[in-house]
């Protein structure tokens, strides 16, 4: 079976890159940490990440050619602390998104092991270009 891309249809001309957009996202998809993504509104989202024994300074959130990214990264303090057992993640995670034309970060709140991060999406006004036809 052959592969279809979006090159392949010739009327979606310009497409390359969100085809490469979305082979990249896929690849990306670790389960790790999880999270939510919520409609709160006709215009706005919420996504949530999971991030239990994060503190505000151990994570960054940060938009990067039209992608949302979120990093987290826990401070080693396992010299001070002798585990029995460690069943409780403290590894490091990156977090992308990928952000539509119009969609805005607002802001972000971390509560109770909850990362919250607030997108608004504007909507675009519709234009109606005329093209002249020259005589040739």
């Amino acid at each position: 079976m052959t592969k279809l891309t979006l090159g392949s249809y010739p009327h979606m001309l310009g497409f390359e890159q969100l085809e490469r957009l979305l082979e990249r996202t896929a690849k990306s998809s670790e389960g790790y940490p999880p999270f939510n993504i919520e409609q709160t509104s006709e215009q706005s989202y919420r996504i949530t990440l999971a991030v239990a024994g994060f503190s505000e300074g151990d994570l960054s959130i940060t938009v990067e050619d039209r992608q949302l990214v979120i990093r987290g990264r826990q401070r080693d303090d396992g010299a001070e602390r002798v585990f029995l057992h460690r069943g409780i993640a403290a590894r490091q995670f990156q977090r992308s998104f990928v952000l539509a034309d119009g969609v805005e970060v607002g802001e972000a709140a971390l509560e109770n092991g909850l990362l919250h991060v607030d997108l608004t999406m504007s909507r675009p006004e519709t234009v109606v270009q005329t093209i002249k036809i020259k005589k040739g």
